[in-house]
């Protein structure tokens, strides 16, 4: 099981970004998928999630209405689309994956997920 992120940068505040996560080694479609963050001398946050079951999602309070998850099951590839960045976004964002426990479950814990990618830093700065 492999999650490969890409598409950090450094932007400026306003702007917008695209991170992706390439899956392989498992089929996309049987997993539940997450993008978490964790900026320097804080605690790991959960941005977002969406299921495998009907792609729901949900979003971590501080994103919500700005940033937008979704999957590509056909290109094994999960989407996280940043809009109006803030320097408060500014963290390594890591993409997440788990077999969900129960049918329909997706989850912003990240004590939820067993198979992490190695982060794609986002830097937004003026």
């Amino acid at each position: 099981v492999q999650l490969q992120a890409s598409g950090g940068g450094s932007v400026q505040p306003g702007d917008s970004l695209r991170l992706s996560c390439e899956i392989s080694g498992f089929t996309l479609q049987r997993y539940v998928i997450g993008w978490f963050r964790q900026a320097p001398g804080k605690e790991r946050e959960g941005v977002a999630c969406i299921s495998n079951y009907d792609d729901s999602t949900d979003y971590g309070n501080s994103v919500k209405g700005r940033f937008t998850i979704s999957r590509d099951n056909a290109k094994a590839t999960v989407y996280l689309q940043m809009n109006n960045l803030k320097p408060e976004d500014t963290a390594v964002y890591y993409c997440v994956a788990d077999q969900p426990p129960a049918y329909g479950w997706y989850s912003l814990d990240s004590a939820e997920y067993d198979y992490w990618g190695q982060g794609t830093l986002v830097t937004v700065s003026s």
